[in-house]
């Protein structure tokens, strides 16, 4: 018989977090530890919060299915048993990491791949003024590849002022739902001018049918608009990245349909997870940014704390995560 324990872990940021529609101090997480015998394994997630999921909701999910995971409910008996959100993804993930330890193997062979290599992630600035975004840019030169937070109004002098202040970085932004039409069709050429790479969902999810016949010059990525693969058909025409993220999906195992039905749909991959967040969820993730062209795993970089045998981070470059931490 197996044995259960759910926990909410708090991980603070090192500064307030902003983006268009919240502001933060700290990302709520819940960790999963599923046992059979010596072998224990992890998961983390922290829910959708624009689902209206909170760590707490995300716990009286889990500790409604308890007896049935002590029972041995299996990952693929997880995918129908839960819809998805962070529940779903703290216990797959936790899945994973306990058949691999099983099995002897690292998960992504488990997930067919014979090998993974260091990935290159970006570095989230958060919604501010021109001013204090471009600071903040100039302060992080060993990371080379930024993620902008903006909202709408003033999105272009920001943009620029991080242009100025960081020549050299390439630059990735996320609108959050924050912008309207006439916003979408006025900044992207300039974004473009700026030398953005891409642009995160612009206009709010359900709300982005001009997108089929907008030209962008600049990549759109789905995100809000872009749960699982039963979203993959409302985004043809209108997007050509999509950014997957582990409790979107409900876990790694929906995450890699997700990947592959998306590749042969024609649209490139960004692997993203929720604000902060410690290796734990970072490290399931890291198996899908194998695929991917953007990758958006920084959540240890903007807290105060990580777990043990954490993703050690050189500037942007992930080593792999070690067994000692997951998979």
């Amino acid at each position: 018989m197996r044995r259960v324990e759910f926990r909410r872990v708090d991980w603070q940021f090192t500064s307030t977090f902003r983006i268009s529609y919240r502001t933060r101090t700290h990302a709520e997480a819940v960790q999963v530890e599923i046992s059979e015998g010596t072998l224990t394994g992890r998961g983390e997630a922290f829910g959708v919060s624009y689902h209206g999921e909170t760590a707490e909701s995300v716990l009286a999910q889990l500790n409604a299915m308890k007896s049935d995971l002590i029972n041995g409910l299996s990952r693929e008996d997880l995918q129908t048993h839960l819809a998805p959100g962070g529940a779903r993804s703290a216990v797959d993930c936790a899945l994973w990491d306990l058949e691999a330890k099983r099995a002897g193997k690292r998960a992504w062979e488990l997930a067919g791949m014979s090998s993974v290599y260091p990935l290159t992630t970006d570095y989230t600035l958060s919604l501010d003024s021109p001013q204090a975004m471009a600071q903040a840019a100039a302060a992080v030169p060993q990371y080379t590849v930024l993620k902008l937070k903006l909202a709408g109004d003033g999105d272009l002098e920001r943009v620029a002022a991080v242009r100025l202040a960081r020549p050299d970085a390439e630059l990735i932004v996320d609108a959050n739902q924050g912008w309207n039409e006439q916003q979408l069709y006025a900044f992207t050429p300039r974004l473009a001018e700026l030398g953005v790479q891409l642009i995160e969902q612009p206009l709010p999810a359900g709300e982005d049918a001009v997108l089929a016949q907008f030209n962008s010059p600049v990549p759109l990525c789905a995100d809000e608009s872009c749960q699982t693969t039963a979203s993959l058909p409302s985004l043809r025409g209108k997007y050509q990245y999509i950014n997957i993220k582990l409790d979107k999906t409900g876990g790694l195992t929906e995450a890699l349909r997700l990947a592959q039905a998306a590749r042969a749909a024609g649209l490139q991959l960004m692997i993203g997870s929720m604000a902060g967040g410690s290796s734990l969820s970072m490290a399931p993730a890291f198996i899908i940014g194998q695929l991917s062209r953007f990758v958006d795993l920084d959540g240890p970089l903007l807290c105060t704390a990580d777990v043990p045998h954490g993703i050690a981070y050189e500037g942007g470059l992930m080593s792999i995560p070690t067994a000692l931490l997951w998979g």
